[in-house]
């Protein structure tokens, strides 16, 4: 089974990659700039060509929510034009296409996990683009499974846990925001879901898919599993003290609420990502014991999280 997946260096691209390396006859091969630029029609359709992918993920987007609400133009020529160019390309191949989307199209108002067929109703250039890109994949490609996740962090890239290990090294009290409530996610384990996902593409009906790590928390909950985690392998810990949003005002809005509901999902394949505090702690520890800390802070992003 050959996988062409958008995007080369971002978290997703680096976990399906590291995983299909133990998934029995699973072969990812990821694609970013300027090979593949979502921007540029024809380098899209001249890779997808060149591959002749059996299945296309759809793992690339424009992902700064604050800065989207200036650059909007960006956002949305990545996550609505470019997503609709590469469904395009795959569906020209024959390739179902495995599109990753976000919790941020969803409002955040409800007090129940969000389904499938909840009205989306984002708040944000992000999400707005999220979801343009969401409907141009179905619109572009019949063998279409559009997969809302949330969340995400893994030993690649910037994320949450490597901000709040960042963070430990110089701090005795991190504040970080407690109101905010969703669904963590381990790039890890949802890369395994995505290929599991990727073996059963052409007989899966196609559709809306929620994928996410198991029962939910906020932004203060993570970060203590985090710092707690990290301390029980000799790595840094702090207090973690809870505050509102309002502490970090940002351009964009964020969702009070975007816990998914991967019933969907499970009903469907059979497979229910690990609850969210065991996969935060095999991530922590393997960032704290297997690359050093020093490696780590290189990538971390201070802001990251703190108002996400």
């Amino acid at each position: 089974m050959k996988i062409l997946v958008s995007g080369r260096s971002g978290q997703m691209a680096n976990c399906l990659t590291e995983r299909a390396r133990v998934t029995p006859g699973a072969q990812v091969i990821a694609i970013g700039r300027p090979q593949l630029d979502l921007t540029d029609i024809a380098s899209v359709h001249e890779a997808v060509m060149a591959v002749q992918p059996d299945v296309v993920v759809s793992a690339a987007a424009y992902t700064a929510v604050d800065l989207a609400e200036q650059e909007t133009h960006a956002a949305w020529a990545v996550n609505a034009s470019g997503a609709e160019v590469l469904a395009q390309a795959a569906q020209r191949v024959g390739a179902p296409i495995v599109h990753l989307s976000t919790d941020y199209v969803f409002a955040g108002d409800k007090q129940r996990p969000y389904v499938e067929t909840d009205d989306p109703q984002p708040r944000s250039e992000y999400g707005r683009s999220k979801l343009a890109g969401e409907r141009a994949v179905i619109a572009s490609n019949a063998s279409h499974f559009i997969v809302r996740t949330a969340w995400v962090y893994s030993p690649f890239g910037r994320n949450f846990v490597k901000t709040m290990l960042q963070l430990a090294q110089k701090q005795e009290t991190i504040r970080v925001v407690s109101d905010q409530i969703g669904s963590p996610t381990s790039g890890l384990d949802l890369a395994d879901a995505i290929l599991h996902l990727c073996r059963y593409a052409h007989t899966l009906r196609p559709g809306i898919y929620h994928i996410a790590g198991g029962g939910q928390a906020s932004w203060a909950d993570v970060a203590r599993r985090v710092l707690d985690a990290s301390a029980e392998v000799g790595g840094p810990w702090a207090h973690v003290e809870n505050v509102p949003t309002s502490t970090y005002p940002g351009t964009a809005q964020r969702p009070a609420n975007s816990c998914l509901s991967s019933d969907l999902f499970n009903a469907a394949l059979g497979w229910r990502l690990p609850q969210w505090p065991s996969s935060v702690g095999a991530v922590t520890r393997r960032l704290v014991q297997g690359r050093g800390l020093a490696a780590l802070m290189a990538s971390a992003d201070p802001q990251i999280g703190l108002r996400s």
